[in-house]
Order: C-alpha cells, then sequence, then structure tokens
C-alpha cells in the first residue's frame, strides 16, 4: 500500500499528522477520549462539593458519542463515577460497540470497492 505522504524532513513531520486524513482522525479520538476522562474526573470532584455546578450527563454522553467512548469508559472505572446509573453502565459500553462495527463496516465496505 502507498503512503499518500511521506516526511522528508523534520518540519513535514507535523503536516504529515495533521495534513493527513488518518492523522487527524487519530488527534480527533485522542483529544475528545482525553476530555471525557477529564470530564469524568471533574464530574466526580464536582459531586462531593455542594452546591458546584456538575457536568450534565447529556454532555458525558454527547463526548462519548463524539468518539470518547473508550475514555468515558476509563473515566467510569479509574473515578468510580456513574457505574451505579444504568444508563451509563450499558450506554456507554453500547456506544463504543456501536462506534467499533461503524468503523468496521465503513472499513469492510471501502475495502470491497477497491
Amino acid at each position: 500500500m502507498k503512503a499518500l505522504y511521506q516526511p522528508e524532513g523534520t518540519t513535514a513531520t507535523l503536516f504529515a499528522v495533521v495534513g493527513n486524513p488518518w492523522g487527524l482522525l487519530a488527534l480527533w479520538l485522542a483529544v475528545v477520549n482525553l476530555a471525557a476522562f477529564v470530564m469524568f474526573g471533574v464530574d466526580k470532584w464536582k459531586a462531593k462539593r455542594p452546591g458546584a455546578r456538575r457536568i450534565p450527563e447529556r454532555n458525558l454522553f454527547l463526548t462519548a458519542m463524539a468518539g470518547g467512548s473508550i475514555g468515558a469508559w476509563l473515566g467510569m472505572k479509574v473515578w468510580h463515577h456513574k457505574t451505579l446509573h444504568k444508563s451509563f453502565r450499558f450506554g456507554i459500553p453500547i456506544i463504543f460497540l456501536c462506534q467499533v462495527l461503524l468503523a468496521l463496516g465503513l472499513f469492510l465496505y471501502f475495502r470491497v470497492i477497491r
């Protein structure tokens, strides 16, 4: 398989990551998973403070749906947050499963076409 772009120097490395669609996807997934992980930690911290404004559950789910399902699941496990809520206990793994099936379906679809 031929690469789309081969960097020829150290200045071209950033373009190889950001200019490549796969690099952009990897960067997006890294950022959104880190954001989901941090959001679960911050919400857990705020849950212990009376009167603190919490992060809405909708925002936690939206971050997971935007590609941060692994970070959300790790945040649930590490921070022990939202683990008793059935919507999170089953919802986050279902979101992850849907994302994996979508990625697999797209991979197979474009693999068959070529």
